[in-house]
């Protein structure tokens, strides 16, 4: 079955991604800005849309999600609720699409997804899985750059 889309605990993520946002608490704006910038580059080189889900309501003066169906979904708890039932909610509704990946490193929360017909991936799994994306993907740019050069070359 199809990866449908990537479900992320952004606060899990945030605490096992060293040097993320140097200087900045985890909790921070920067750092879940951060982290979602590296998430939407993700998501345009593997081409699989991905929803990061915080606890807590968005904070004071923070952006809403935007409207570009390219950027990364983000979504904060409500009172009363936590990211792992939000996450849980929507592996059971995606199932029928298709299957999901679980970014947490919540034992019971990976069970859960798991027995939803979803696939589960360590914090520290995906942070590899991206980085080792973003690195190809630097690689191929840089590659296609040098080409394009080289023809550029040979017609004058």
């Amino acid at each position: 079955m199809a990866l449908v889309r990537i479900l992320v605990d952004g606060y899990s993520l945030l605490h096992n991604w060293p040097g993320l946002a140097p200087g900045r608490a985890r909790h921070s704006a920067a750092a879940r800005d951060e982290l979602i910038r590296r998430l939407t580059l993700y998501q345009d080189a593997a081409g699989t849309p991905i929803t990061v889900f915080f606890d807590g309501s968005r904070p004071p003066g923070g952006k809403a999600n935007a409207v570009d169906s390219s950027a990364v979904e983000v979504l904060y708890s409500r009172q009363g609720q936590t990211a792992d039932q939000m996450i849980e909610r929507a592996a059971y509704r995606f199932g029928p699409y298709g299957e999901v990946l679980a970014v947490t490193d919540d034992h019971a929360e990976r069970d859960t997804v798991i027995s939803l017909g979803g696939s589960t991936a360590s914090c520290w799994n995906f942070i590899q899985m991206v980085q080792n994306a973003l690195a190809d993907l630097e690689d191929d740019i840089k590659h296609h750059n040098r080409r394009e050069r080289h023809s550029f070359r040979q017609r004058k």
